[in-house]
């Protein structure tokens, strides 16, 4: 049942002819008599319900434009050659883009094609509210509840990337082809009440055949969509004038959005339609295309792998310098944790050694990495099960939440409204899955984080990080928590302590020393660990050492990579510009905020 479906015939012409502005607008009653066809059966509407898919799967779309690009970069993650700073690409994650970027700037980028998906998806969604029986149909209802979801999630990326956007909440007609921006507290509030009709209309995970699979949506995931976006809305952004600041909508206030985080977190916690599993395994999951609902993940964009579609192993994935001898690819490691990632985290947490990688693969073995360039391990081509035909294209799915993010926005919000001691459960869950070996330093840090609701939601900052890195989550985190420009410059004060070995790196060595192992390609690696010694890497007798902080008397991690973090004030770009090409095409209502200068086409 592996996503074939979003790419059905049916769904392709019903959803291209629906869409058709030159088509329809002028005939109505035609339209009109379509739609109740269409989504009056199931057959019929699933496919144009699946078609809203098809636009984010599109080349420049989510596929190599919004997932490879937005998050970067950030107090835990990079582009991994961000130091080159005339790449378009570094300047785009770097805080510093083009209104006429080389690899936006394209009539065919993520901005048309996200707002060519929220217009299949208007048209479903009237479509089923006036012909699809919904109150009696559980088919249908489905369709529509995934419909609101998906138009939902669109919309929240939209601003996430660009602030305030134009709100389309009706399929477009002769009089709104041309509108300008709206106000992102509209939207919000528009998505959150729609998600919570949403949520009424589909099943857990595993209530029915449709949502035994991650690939369609299901209740546990439209309420943690709902949570998430009611996070943000109470959050920090910055506003069209520069400032940062919250909403003043009292609708979007904290102690309105957070009791609704709360609950809908609950509710997926006491429905026990999810299990967390170990961290590794949700990771193999993923890679090995096993799309069973009811384990970590909530939902998946379903990338096809048959062909393959998608570059989320290409980007995301373990570097392969040489063609991979399983899957027959050679791609990873686009985007990377920073240096001091590793570093951070506790050598028992289980997540280090899953999330940050220093190696690369060549020639079948595994070899190491430089410290500036690490490779984020979540995601692996050993751990898949098929050959990959496209040099270009993995077909993994990406992955939008899963159920630890569920445990820590309750947490988070918890904790704002009920103290550190009634978060502190949800908090420990994840740390109990994070140190299985260790649940002694569980409760002693516990005991650490749970004084205050401030010391408690530093935690979760925290927190948020060692769980979620590689997972593009964290800038949006760092803009709700007005913490973007300050962590971010944390991060930059870490690395250069850790290029110096001073500070909390001072007791590493100055090479590592590395064999390979008994199984002929796996790597063993000494010099990595906290109080390891040039003397006792020496002792070991392993073939081969390496200078990993200084070559020829120059630091590996120069100040250069370092300050490639960001090459603006990262508060003072959160958004990208609206790229220009949509600017010249809006008809003189869309213009530039947040500082970017671009001038309408006359």
């Amino acid at each position: 049942m592996k996503r074939i479906i979003y790419k059905s015939f049916i769904a392709l012409s019903l959803i291209a002819f629906l869409s058709s502005c030159n088509d329809t607008l002028n005939a109505p009653t035609q339209s009109s008599l379509d739609e109740s066809l269409i989504f009056s059966n199931t057959v019929l509407a699933k496919g144009a319900v699946m078609g809203i898919h098809q636009s984010l799967f599109e080349t420049n779309s989510y596929r190599g434009r919004f997932i490879p690009f937005y998050g970067l970069n950030t107090d835990i993650e990079w582009y991994n050659t961000s130091e080159k700073t005339t790449d378009d690409r570094a300047t785009v994650t770097g805080y510093n883009p083009s209104v006429s970027s080389t690899n936006m700037n394209t009539a065919d980028n993520a901005w048309a094609k996200m707002y060519e998906s929220i217009e299949r998806a208007n048209l479903c969604i009237r479509g089923l509210r006036a012909y699809g029986n919904v109150a009696t149909n559980a088919d249908l209802a489905q369709l529509l509840g995934e419909a609101l979801t998906l138009r939902a999630f669109v919309y929240n990326d939209l601003i996430k990337a660009w602030g305030d956007v134009p709100a389309r909440f009706d399929p477009i007609s002769s009089a709104t082809i041309y509108i300008p921006k709206t106000d992102r507290d509209v939207i919000y509030k528009q998505i959150i009440s729609d998600l919570a009709e949403a949520e009424a209309l589909v099943p857990w995970p595993n209530g029915s055949v449709v949502t035994s699979s991650t690939e369609r949506v299901n209740k546990a995931f439209v309420k943690g969509l709902r949570a998430r976006i009611c996070l943000a809305a109470a959050g920090y952004s910055q506003r069209p004038d520069g400032t940062v600041r919250r909403s003043t909508d009292p609708e979007l206030s904290v102690s309105k959005l957070y009791p609704i985080v709360k609950q809908e977190c609950l509710d997926v916690i006491n429905s026990g339609s999810c299990q967390l599993g170990t961290f590794k395994q949700n990771f193999m999951n993923l890679c090995k295309d096993d799309v069973t609902a009811g384990k970590e993940s909530l939902y998946e964009l379903p990338f096809s792998n048959t062909p393959e579609r998608g570059r989320v192993l290409y980007t995301f994935g373990v570097n392969h310098t040489t063609v991979d001898k399983y899957t027959k690819q050679a791609q990873g490691g686009v985007n990377g944790p920073l240096p001091n990632m590793f570093y951070d985290y506790d050598k028992d947490d289980v997540r280090r050694d899953i999330t940050c990688v220093p190696y690369v693969w060549t020639n079948g073995i595994q070899v190491p990495n430089k410290i500036q360039q690490w490779n984020f391990g979540k995601l692996r081509y050993e751990w898949m099960t098929r050959v990959v035909a496209s040099t270009n294209d993995d077909g993994i799915n990406w992955q939008c939440m899963r159920y630890a993010d569920i445990y820590l926005m309750a947490a988070e919000a918890i904790n704002e409204l009920d103290g550190a001691a009634a978060a502190a459960p949800y908090l420990k869950e994840i740390r109990n899955r994070a140190f299985p070996t260790a649940p002694e330093k569980v409760d002693a840090y516990m005991a650490t984080v749970t004084g205050s609701k401030e010391t408690f939601f530093n935690a979760i900052v925290d927190e948020r990080a060692l769980e979620f890195c590689g997972e593009m989550l964290r800038k949006a985190d760092l803009i709700r928590w007005n913490l973007l420009s300050v962590k971010l410059n944390e991060a930059k004060t870490k690395m250069t302590a850790l290029a110096n070995r001073t500070g909390a790196y001072a007791d590493l060595p100055d090479k590592i020393y590395y064999k390979t192992a008994a199984d002929g390609e796996s790597i063993v690696i000494y010099g990595l660990e906290h109080g390891s010694t040039d003397a006792q890497g020496v002792a070991l007798n392993y073939p081969t050492n390496k200078g990993w902080f200084v070559s020829s008397g120059v630091n590996n991690l120069t100040s250069d990579k370092i300050n490639s973090l960001f090459q603006l004030d990262p508060d003072t770009r959160q958004f990208w510009p609206i790229w220009q090409t949509f600017i010249d095409s809006s008809n003189g209502t869309l213009t530039n905020d947040y500082g970017y200068v671009s001038t309408p086409k006359n």
